[in-house]
């Protein structure tokens, strides 16, 4: 959701900054050309007032001073004015000793040429004949003030479009904020879906999520519906078959084929590889692994009951301890874990002498889960033996029955790794490593 608040803030401010320069820009620049055509209107007035000032004396052609505004008569007042006749030039006295260019043809320079002090000028010239003689006249006013103006107006305007653009920033974050809420909301509940906290997305949503929400939920009530169908059929199958090959070893066991010592040797070793390959593959196929996120394995809810249903099973002196951090919870499936568990911890209390502990660790690398016992334990040389892959372990070893064919099987499949070290206790300790999951 950051990302896209930071696409739409750096769009809406890419937008927002070119169209408001382009607008200040348009407004500016139609200000200063009304403003011109407004001074080019009293830039002419002022030349129409030097024409009626020029009149016929005893010495000829003349410039009747009192005609003249005062503002020509005052040295550098930003208005000026230049009288071009044939064989002479008459200057306002405002200019001082400095010269007005006479531009090229009659009417407003285009530009704004060079006066005195820097000042910028305003030039507006008229062509005009009087007293049978021809003359042009230039009037200049100063433009500096409003180009001065003009730049506190940007200034200004700059100050007040970053204070709005603030604003509108403020409010559009805000805005999608509000409106990406709901969306944020359904990406924390994906989260607890993946971490097993939840079952289901809360259907209490916008009415643009309601599809999206409805077709997950579905997905996963499908799934669910999929899986369980899938596990109660493996059972079903598994006692289908079972049951023949519980009946074809109680044949084998009969005088007539023990008569045969070989054959007998054969067909008993051979059911009892098709019975243990059977078991095995159901056991596999029926792992679970990522399918159902929200069934997780959850310590504080799954393990007293486990363990209570293991001291029903076993010798009443039996103390049972286990360990976790609070609010623990493994991300995998509950029905493989509670196997896994299941397993380990039954096959522990057969041979445990007086005390069985459980512990799940998390660190950096991942999950850890430790089963020990103070029974009799297996030597290292007989330890690999034991974890070899094709034979069921209780049966590979005299004098401590592990069973944990299927929890090798759902270890693998998590890509974790099991082994049989010393305990602490005295007997065996069993330690499941499981990688880290992504939530």
């Amino acid at each position: 959701m950051k990302s896209i608040q930071r696409r739409l803030s750096i769009g809406l401010v890419g937008t927002l900054l070119v169209v408001g320069l382009l607008l200040a820009q348009t407004c500016l620049w139609l200000f200063d050309q009304s403003l011109r055509s407004y001074l080019t209107a009293g830039l002419r007035d002022e030349a129409q007032s030097l024409l009626v000032a020029i009149v016929r004396g005893p010495n000829g052609v003349q410039l009747d001073e009192q005609r003249l505004s005062a503002a020509y008569k005052r040295p550098f007042a930003g208005l000026y004015f230049r009288i071009d006749f044939a064989d002479q030039v008459w200057r306002s006295r405002s200019l001082w000793d400095r010269e007005l260019e006479q531009p090229d043809s009659a009417g407003l320079q285009e530009g704004l040429g060079d006066g005195p002090r820097g000042q910028l000028l305003l030039i507006y010239r008229g062509d005009f004949t009087r007293y049978g003689e021809r003359f042009s006249i230039v009037v200049a006013r100063d433009y500096t003030p409003i180009l001065e103006v003009f730049r506190r107006v940007q200034w200004i305007g700059l100050g007040l479009g970053l204070a709005a653009l603030i604003l509108i920033l403020l409010a559009q974050r805000y805005t999608v904020f509000a409106a990406l809420r709901p969306l944020e909301r359904v990406r924390q509940q994906i989260a607890q879906l993946q971490q097993g906290q939840r079952n289901e997305l809360d259907t209490q949503v916008p009415a643009e999520l309601e599809p999206l929400v409805a077709q997950i939920n579905h997905l996963l009530a499908h799934t669910e519906d999929t899986l369980r169908r899938s596990r109660t059929a493996l059972g079903n199958l598994g006692h289908a078959l079972k049951t023949p090959l519980a009946v074809l070893l109680s044949l084998v066991e009969r005088e007539e084929l023990r008569a045969h010592p070989e054959l007998h040797t054969l067909f008993k070793e051979q059911l009892q590889q098709i019975e243990q390959r059977l078991s095995r593959e159901l056991g596999r196929a029926r792992l679970a692994g990522d399918v159902l996120p929200g069934s997780h394995f959850d310590c504080d809810n799954e393990v007293p009951g486990l363990l209570d249903t293991l001291r029903m099973i076993h010798a009443s002196g039996l103390a049972l301890e286990w360990t976790a951090p609070s609010g623990f919870r493994l991300p995998w499936d509950r029905e493989d874990m509670l196997e896994l568990l299941g397993n380990l911890l039954d096959n522990a209390c057969k041979w445990a002498d007086a005390r069985v502990s459980l512990a799940f660790v998390q660190d950096g690398q991942g999950y850890r889960i430790c089963v020990d016992d103070d029974g009799p334990g297996i030597s290292e040389a007989r330890r690999a033996e034991v974890l070899g892959r094709g034979v069921r372990l209780d049966e590979q070893v005299n004098g401590h029955g592990l069973g944990l064919g299927i929890v090798r099987d759902i270890v693998e499949a998590w890509g974790g790794t099991l082994v049989l070290a010393d305990s602490e206790l005295g007997g065996l300790q069993v330690v499941i490593r499981l990688p880290p999951r992504r939530g």
